[in-house]
């Protein structure tokens, strides 16, 4: 019988995570794997599972190809768990793209049609702003507040703000390509351990996406969205929504608004959350939320090992 587990969450990678190959090893024990992958080509009219396993590397990594992906990545692993075992998590979140996959696995929005939508929100990411005239870079070994203030006094009249609070110590930066340069030679003069450059095309969850949001947004009401079944932590309120109006907006926050992960672990956590799985190929989330919440237990699930160990945890768990 399923039930949910309030110890329990479920957390789903964005863009980033993706790598040519990814899920092979659990594409041959599951077809149901295969299948998700099959239902997301149908919808966007390419064999999105071909692109996945053998590559190009630089067509995968087109944002209007990776967000699809990683979707469908999550979606499939969320799909072999749920057949696997009974347990059903308390909270939920994904970081950034991977709220979609959340909002998928929690019946909130139909497969195929956050699969489109998420290949419309690459492709307009992707058109807001030229080449080269945006950027984003990683900070390393500095608290939220030095980050915010050294990008307030480097914008000078440009767009350069935290884009990512991702672990303590560890906040992505975004703007216009030389206000972002100023705020990381302030940054590094403010004792960052590292300032660098992120080789990205778009610079995400700030001001600059702005008009892409507002078109984001059109797309949104024309989806038919339910109230989650589970608890699902928005990146930009750090708060859950029942209402369709509000997630709608509050996936339109999030395009130009700073990913909040570290205060939804920290929620997650403090509601209760214990055991924290990350659904989808990589360990990226794994090694954030170990550093915002290390009392907890944090698993991934990506191969045949990873289901292995995760399904022993959810057997104790569930009892």
């Amino acid at each position: 019988m399923t039930r949910l587990e309030n110890h329990l969450a479920f957390v789903f990678p964005g863009q980033g995570s993706q790598s040519v190959g990814m899920l092979a090893d659990l594409a041959e024990r599951f077809s149901i794997v295969r299948e998700t992958f099959a239902e997301a080509g149908e919808a966007l009219g390419f064999d999105l599972w071909d692109l996945t396993a053998n590559g190009p590397e630089a067509a995968l990594n087109q944002t209007q190809n990776t967000q699809p992906a990683m979707l469908a990545a999550g979606v499939a692993v969320w799909r072999v768990l749920q057949s696997l075992s009974p347990a059903r998590p308390g909270w939920m979140a994904g970081h950034s793209l991977g709220e979609y996959t959340a909002l998928v696995c929690a019946e909130a929005l139909a497969f195929s049609d956050a699969v489109k939508l998420v290949a419309e929100r690459g492709r307009l990411m992707q058109e807001a702003v030229p080449a080269g005239a945006g950027a984003m870079a990683a900070i390393l070994g500095l608290e939220e507040h030095v980050v915010v203030n050294a990008c307030a006094d480097a914008a000078q009249g440009q767009v350069v703000t935290a884009a990512n609070f991702n672990a303590p110590g560890q906040i992505v930066i975004a703007g216009e390509a030389a206000a972002v340069e100023r705020a990381i030679e302030a940054l590094k003069a403010a004792g960052a351990k590292r300032a660098l450059m992120l080789p990205v095309s778009v610079p995400s969850h700030c001001a600059l996406m702005g008009p892409a949001a507002d078109e984001l947004y059109e797309l949104l009401r024309s989806v038919r969205i339910n109230t989650p079944s589970l608890t699902l932590i928005h990146n930009a309120d750090v708060k859950s929504h029942a209402s369709p109006d509000m997630i709608r907006l509050a996936l339109k926050d999030q395009l130009f608004k700073p990913v909040r992960w570290v205060d939804s672990v920290k929620f997650m956590h403090d509601q209760g959350a214990r055991v924290f799985v990350e659904c989808g190929p990589g360990k990226v989330l794994q090694g954030l939320n170990k550093r915002i919440a290390p009392t907890a237990t944090h698993l991934t699930v990506f191969d045949g090992d990873s289901l292995t160990s995760v399904l022993e945890q959810l057997e104790q768990i569930h009892g």
